[in-house]
């Protein structure tokens, strides 16, 4: 394959754990990041863009020569980002607006799957005129708990898990009144809830056919042993020990594949990441979300353990060629990120607190950047509410996540916040 120019949009860890990755391909000719982060412009080029602006992005892609976009958050995937460069016959690595559906819709996501008989909890839809109807079926109901979720995207944390007719009313409650949740709200989730340990697995599809790439464990609330306020992911660890390979291999066959032909079923093929939320329950692996990008911090933990060449994988899902491909990941060795956060994260908090003390990149240990900024004379400042993610690799999860945290340790910033039980989930199945 000859050398690929490559535009990666997106400011995340997860977008420095791609860019990192991309950096490291030989068919890689120049990386550029839009906008990117300082831990991007280590390892490429970043630019402002605006992403919201289609037709300025393609004139980037044509003026620098771009053979790939590679899409990694959701919200430009659900806008129509792939759609629009495909148009102009561009290479782009995601699902067009229509399958990310998947993601941008719950409802949606939950119909596709009783209508193909993909394993899920069984689930209620509300219009947001019916909200009168929503409160009127919580009352009656004599199950708890009970999961209400707002349709649309809501950055993580437009789930609520309610124990009683109180909670599962103050939820409908800030889901009306609170600006950020309120626009995802247009429409109403009531399901059951799946009993469980909850694994993220993460697919690479190509519109006919699929590879499962990893398993990881996600950490969402911002206390220790899973407890406050829902965050967009304090990290996370990879592989489990939640799933065995022939949990996979069912997930892949009961779940992944059935997917992937479904959508070509309903005629919006599935290319990209596929992102699957699992519930392990005691009827087996069941859906609780699917997702149409990689997680963040999951990226973090799953990108350094493949070994095929990142570009040639994406390029294979653009061209419908993944069966051509032996993907290859390395599973001996764990992977555990910690996030560290700004104080009063996922509520409010203060930006531009000066940062010391990162080590230096190893074989064994990434540090990715995620809200962080330069300052005029060079100085590296907090600029969001999860500022980096520290990534360990070990020959046992103990050891990654002991290296994870003693690199965490000697990093400082006013206010910094992290948890202190990432991985010890994993632990318990040992």
């Amino acid at each position: 394959m000859e050398n690929i120019n490559v535009l990666l949009i997106g400011s995340g860890g997860r977008e420095h754990a791609l860019a990192w990755a991309l950096s490291k391909s030989s068919s890689l000719g120049s990386l550029y990041i839009a906008p990117g982060n300082p831990g991007t412009a280590q390892v490429g080029q970043n630019v402002e863009l605006d992403l919201q602006n289609h037709q300025e992005i393609l004139e980037f892609i044509e003026d620098n020569a771009i053979g790939l976009t590679v899409i990694g958050p959701e919200q430009p995937l659900v806008d129509g980002l792939v759609d629009f460069l495909e148009d102009q016959g561009k290479a782009a690595f995601g699902p067009t607006a229509a399958a990310a559906q998947l993601e941008g819709s719950k409802s949606f996501a939950k119909e596709i799957m009783r209508k193909y008989d993909i394993p899920t909890g069984s689930f209620d839809l509300f219009e947001r005129h019916e909200w009168g109807n929503a409160e009127k079926y919580i009352q009656e109901n004599s199950s708890w708990p009970m999961v209400l979720k707002a349709d649309g995207l809501a950055a993580g944390k437009g789930v609520f898990i309610c124990n009683d007719n109180d909670e599962a009313h103050q939820a409908l409650e800030l889901m009306q009144n609170d600006p950020a949740l309120s626009a995802a709200s247009y429409r109403l989730v009531i399901e059951e809830y799946l009993e469980g340990e909850e694994v993220s697995v993460f697919a690479i599809c190509d519109g006919d056919t699929a590879t499962i790439l990893m398993d990881a464990q996600d950490h969402k609330r911002i206390g220790d042993e899973d407890t406050g306020l829902n965050t967009g992911g304090m990290g996370a660890y990879s592989p489990t020990p939640v799933l065995d390979e022939n949990d996979l291999d069912h997930i892949r066959r009961r779940i992944v594949l059935p997917l992937v032909n479904a959508m070509d079923e309903e005629g919006m093929p599935y290319k990209g990441i596929l992102y699957c939320g699992i519930m392990m329950t005691a009827a087996g692996p069941q859906v609780i979300e699917f997702n149409c990008r990689f997680g963040d911090p999951e990226c973090q933990v799953i990108i350094p353990a493949l070994q095929t060449d990142l570009i040639e994988l994406m390029m294979a899902s653009v061209h419908g060629k993944l069966d051509y491909l032996d993907v290859q990941v390395n599973k001996e060795y764990y992977y555990t990120c910690v996030v560290l956060a700004s104080k009063g994260y996922p509520r409010a908090y203060e930006k531009g607190k000066v940062i010391s003390g990162i080590p230096a990149n190893s074989e064994s240990l990434h540090i990715f950047h995620s809200g962080t900024r330069t300052d005029e004379s060079g100085k590296l400042l907090t600029n969001g509410g999860r500022v980096l993610s520290v990534v360990a690799k070990g020959e046992t999860l103990k050891e990654s996540m002991t290296l994870a945290y003693n690199a965490a340790s000697n990093i400082e910033f006013e206010g910094m916040y992290y948890r202190k039980d990432i991985g010890a989930k994993g632990l318990k199945h040992f």
